[in-house]
């Protein structure tokens, strides 16, 4: 970039970051100043990290973004013939040069942006977010970097409206709560509370736009659906009408208000209508434009409902000396001062418009005959950009009434993503139909296809990568060519819910589906006249509860494929599919993984000895390793813990060909995509996750090389390409040190710690009973116990297992070396059992709300409403309804006959039956 000089090591750039590379940089002796509140100040320098620097300091770093928030506006940074366009994808504010293919990313906030808004000069842009601790963030586009940062500007609902002042001083935000309260923000003073607030009646409904007078910036207007407010405000308080307008005000049709203007005489203020009508305020006041009046109350009442067309108005705004309107048909009027039409655009292909953004106006007309003709000539000769509620941007050039297509983005939910398996190539799919493949190495859209007849809930590239196969929402399955997206057979339609899961095998003979109806539905490749085509083979409710993934894999023994699904009703289920015939799909093996937790996702391990394994993640924040032949569980381990459980799990394919055994995990949590180290063995300095989608994520993909990490935000429409850093991984995992030290500090109070002086002690007290407390021989010291004992030192340190996990974590340890030394480990020393115990025990420990739960499930209601239980109710419970093994324990300690217990227990389940 141009215009950058070296200071000490560092990159200052006084160029905006989407300037032109082939424009020549204007000439700065001193770094460029800003007039803002009452005092001057130089804007700092620049930091722009290079990539070296950014390979430091990031694990994962966001590459590109496609699709956008098409519910807020779309702004044009640039003039003339430049397309650099400023809009919102998901959490984060994307700076986009079209015609350079660069995007800069405004990364700062953890909730999905609600508003933005930029200056006149479309230097500062604001941008609110709307979650639990909102955060109101102003960004300087020259350099991309936040200049400041409101937090907690509104707590709970977060932001519904924001707005700048022409002169960039003030900000205007609006709650987005119920009872919405209104803040006026002197954003470039250090103070961390508003200048003035104020609090709106629900009635009102709710406000979600506001805009200032650009003539006084001491007035601003904001309404909802129902009702317009104007405001007046100073340091002495912020005051506020409501000027009244029903259908009996002009015995009109008024309809929905849509956004507010003020008229450049400064004396009228402009209202859109879905009635497609304006209506015109006059406002009577006596304030004058220095800050240091007081505010004085004033009338504003409504004069005039013009119709204007018969379409509803969606768009207003003051434009100089032209009054803009766009509507739900897709046209961009322009009307002088008193309301005259002077100029249409309109384009039969253009959907109901969002937003309309000007570029900057051209430096000056030719042979103006005056001023207000110059200024009329700028309006009227001034390119914009348009935004549209169906997910379109188009560029609008006046002189040619030219509408070019900038974007077109999914309408609805974007649920599916696939990277194909040997090339850089991208398939998104999307709840209204849409299908597209982007080439995310440089990027840019190669082709699309649109289904009207469903949306599309999953996507998947068979290993070659000649085929790729689609599961739509009504139960159809398409098997598609990979590059032209043609139809390879006749759709099927064998599923009686939406498809969620789709599958190929590795020689892509097979191709296997999973729907919400809890089905798994085989198709088989076959040749029929000389050609290769898929048919139908076999389906099966294998399932009483929601699958969660599907997965094939390769016999041990053979070349042959095999298929497992797994599902929330904690069945891992094999299928024969050599033994399966037309219609009758033979189940091998069905495997319950789970007792309490519900299993979330699967994948194969990579083969890091002989053992192989099947990695499972459950909604306990615990990952566990299978064998693939029988099924047991042969580790249990500590997942990552951001917040919520892993959704979805794939080893990432590694690029290492000098260490195959460096392999990494890819995953998706609620909110977040992460990383992880494997072998997996619970040390949390291994992975690592950041924020990608704040309101959801709904699918995830990893590129053929292992570069890169693609997720779907679902509900957000947007798609988010992430660049994997391993080496920063690594080095993370490194600084949080090896061996035990990472486990002391998941213990209470660390290595140093009472909690582990009291473990030590447990630990050496078993040795002892297990040399018999009253022996007299000379007593054998060691550093092991016996694997027995396991369990009472759990429960010592506060960890009940139940008998099902007391069984996997002595399974555990006994069978560790099995595998290589065919013996079984017998004792297990202090630092492997403080591993177990922290891998095993709860992740974060038993909560108020799980014993809340229990009691709601197993108590009734006593004479105060409160949840109880019986003392007798909860031992019989847990001696007929518990592990049997617990179940004959309190048995015998509560003296109970055994043939009472049977009689009880016989009773019991014939009630329920």
């Amino acid at each position: 970039m141009r215009g950058q000089e070296s200071i000490r090591g560092a990159t200052s750039c006084y160029l905006p970051l989407w300037w032109p590379a082939q424009l020549s940089c204007p000439s700065l002796s001193h770094p460029p100043r800003s007039f803002l509140g009452n005092f001057f100040f130089f804007l700092p320098p620049c930091l722009v990290p290079t990539v070296k620097s950014q390979e430091l300091l990031f694990l994962q770093s966001l590459s590109w973004a496609l699709g956008y928030n098409s519910s807020l506006a779309v702004h044009s940074l640039a003039g003339g013939e430049d397309w650099v366009l400023l809009y919102v994808c998901s959490h984060t504010a994307v700076i986009h040069d079209i015609l350079g293919g660069r995007q800069y990313h405004l990364q700062g906030h953890a909730n999905t942006i609600s508003c933005l808004c930029v200056s006149e000069d479309r230097r500062w842009v604001a941008t609110a977010d709307g979650g639990p601790d909102p955060l109101v963030i102003v960004w300087d586009t020259f350099s991309g970097i936040p200049v400041r940062t409101i937090f907690d500007s509104h707590p709970g609902g977060g932001v519904a409206a924001v707005a700048i002042s022409r002169d960039a001083r003030y900000l205007v935000t609006i709650s987005a709560g119920r009872a919405q309260k209104v803040c006026v923000w002197r954003w470039t003073s250090p103070t961390e509370s508003p200048v003035c607030s104020t609090e709106l009646r629900p009635e009102f409904g709710l406000q979600d736009f506001v805009i200032f007078n650009p003539q006084n910036p001491y007035e601003f207007v904001s309404n909802s659906k129902t009702q317009v407010i104007f405001y007046l405000w100073s340091d002495a308080g912020l005051q506020y009408s409501t000027p009244p307008l029903t259908k009996q005000t002009f015995n009109s049709v008024v309809g929905h208000f849509s956004q507010s203007a003020f008229h450049f005489n400064n004396t009228q203020a402009l209202t859109g209508t879905s009635a497609g009508k304006l209506v015109v305020w006059d406002m009577a006041r006596a304030l004058s434009l220095s800050e240091e009046a007081q505010v004085q109350p004033h009338s504003t009442k409504a004069t005039k409902l013009v119709p204007m067309q018969r379409s509803s108005i969606t768009v207003l705004m003051v434009l100089e000396s032209c009054i803009v309107t766009g509507d739900v048909k897709g046209r961009v009027k322009f009307y002088n001062g008193r309301l005259q039409l002077l100029a249409c655009y309109s384009h039969s292909g253009v959907g109901p418009i969002c937003s309309i953004s000007f570029s900057k106006p051209p430096p000056e007309p030719p042979d103006p005959a005056s001023l207000i003709h110059q200024i009329l000539f700028l309006s009227l000769n001034r390119n914009f950009i348009l935004s549209t509620s169906d997910a379109t941007v188009l560029h609008v050039a006046t002189d040619e009434t030219n509408f070019e297509k900038v974007m077109e983005e999914a309408k609805k939910a974007t649920t599916a993503i696939a990277c194909h398996p040997r090339q850089a190539l991208l398939a998104v799919g999307s709840h209204c139909g849409l299908l597209k493949v982007w080439d995310y190495q440089q990027p840019k859209y190669l082709v699309s296809r649109i289904f009207t007849e469903a949306g599309i809930q999953c996507l998947s590239y068979d290993p070659e990568g000649f085929f790729l196969a689609a599961g739509f929402t009504d139960g159809s399955v398409y098997i598609l060519d990979a590059i032209s997206l043609q139809s390879c057979c006749e759709a099927f339609r064998f599923s009686r819910g939406a498809v969620t899961h789709v599958s190929f095998s590795h020689d892509s003979e097979y191709l296997a589906t999973a729907d919400e109806k809890y089905a798994v539905t085989v198709y088989k490749r076959v040749l029929q006249n000389g050609q290769r085509c898929w048919e139908h083979l076999a389906g099966l409710h294998s399932h009483y509860k929601p699958i969660r993934s599907i997965l094939f894999g390769v016999q041990l023994d053979s070349n042959e494929p095999r298929l497992l699904s797994l599902g929330e009703d904690r069945q891992l289920v094999e299928y024969d599919l050599s033994s399966s015939s037309k219609d009758q799909l033979v189940i091998s093996h069905r495997d319950r993984v789970e007792q309490v937790a519900v299993p979330l996702c699967l994948a194969w391990y990579p083969q890091f000895g002989t053992e192989s394994f099947i990695l499972t993640a459950n909604s306990c924040y615990k990952m566990k390793l299978y064998n693939t032949t029988t099924k047991m569980c042969r580790k249990t381990l500590l997942g990552p813990t951001y917040g919520s459980p892993l959704e979805k799990i794939q080893i990432l394919p590694t690029r290492s060909t000098t260490d195959p055994q460096k392999c990494y995990l890819a995953y998706i949590t609620k909110d977040k995509v992460g990383l992880q180290i494997l072998p997996v063995d619970g040390n949390p300095h291994k992975s690592s996750a950041f924020i990608c989608h704040p309101d959801g994520v709904s699918d995830l993909a990893c590129s053929y090389d292992g570069r890169y990490v693609f997720t779907a935000g679902g509900n957000d429409r947007t798609v988010l390409k992430w660049e994997v850093n391993l080496n920063a991984l690594e080095a993370a995992a490194s600084l949080g040190g090896e061996d035990l030290v990472p486990f002391y500090s998941l213990l209470e109070g660390g290595r140093e710690g009472e909690f582990f002086r009291e473990l030590e002690d447990y630990f050496y007290y078993v040795q002892l009973r297990s040399q018999g407390i009253d022996a007299l021989e000379t007593r054998q010291v060691s550093t092991h116990i016996p694997l027995e004992e396991i369990p009472s030192v759990m429960r010592a340190m506060g960890f009940y297992p139940s008998e099902e996990e007391i069984e996997e974590m002595i399974n555990e340890v006994k069978f560790s070396e099995y595998v290589d030394t065919g013996e079984q480990v017998t004792k297990i020393n202090l630092g492997d059992f403080i591993k177990l115990y922290i891998n095993h025990r709860p992740a974060f420990g038993l909560s108020m709300k799980a014993i809340r739960r229990a009691f709601q499930v197993l108590g009734y209601d006593n004479e105060n409403g409160d949840k109880v239980i019986d003392r007798g109710d909860l031992l019989l419970l847990l001696q007929c309804r518990g592990e049997d093994q617990i179940g004959r324990s309190l048995g015998l300690k509560l003296g109970m006959k055994s043939e009472m217990m049977a009689w009880f227990c016989s009773a019991e389940s014939e009630e329920t039956l």
